[in-house]
C-alpha cells in the first residue's frame, strides 16, 4: 500500500507534466543510462567502469543475466514438472551463488 508521501508525489508529478513543465528537457525519449551503481563501494565502481570499458563485466553481471533468463524460461514451464523443478533447483543454487560473491566483496 502507497503512503501518504507516495501518493502526494505522484499527484505533483502527474500535475507538472499535465502543466507541461516536463516538455523539452534534455534526453527526452530516450532511455536513462545510470553509470553509478548506488550501491557499490567507489572503489568498485572504478574498477567496474574500468574493465567494463575494455569489454569486461565482473562476474555478477553475467550471473544476474543468466538467472534472469532462468526465471524466463521458468515461467514458461509447467508447474511441477521435473524440467520445472531442474530449473528452480540452478535458479536457488545460482541465487546463493550471487548472495556469496556479495559476502565476499563486502
Amino acid at each position: 500500500m502507497a503512503s501518504i508521501f507516495d501518493i502526494l508525489a505522484e499527484q505533483r508529478i502527474l500535475d507538472a507534466e499535465r502543466r507541461g513543465e516536463f516538455a523539452g528537457l534534455p534526453g527526452a525519449g530516450r532511455p536513462l543510462v545510470f553509470e553509478d551503481e548506488l550501491f557499490v563501494s567507489p572503489e568498485q565502481r572504478m574498477v567496474n567502469r574500468i574493465l567494463r570499458n575494455a569489454g569486461f563485466s565482473p562476474p555478477e553481471i553475467g550471473l544476474r543475466k543468466e538467472i534472469a533468463a532462468l526465471r524466463m524460461e521458468i515461467a514458461a514451464q509447467e508447474a511441477g514438472c521435473e524440467r520445472h523443478r531442474q530449473l528452480r533447483r540452478r535458479l536457488a543454487r545460482l541465487i546463493i551463488q550471487l548472495q556469496e560473491m556479495g559476502r565476499e566483496r563486502g
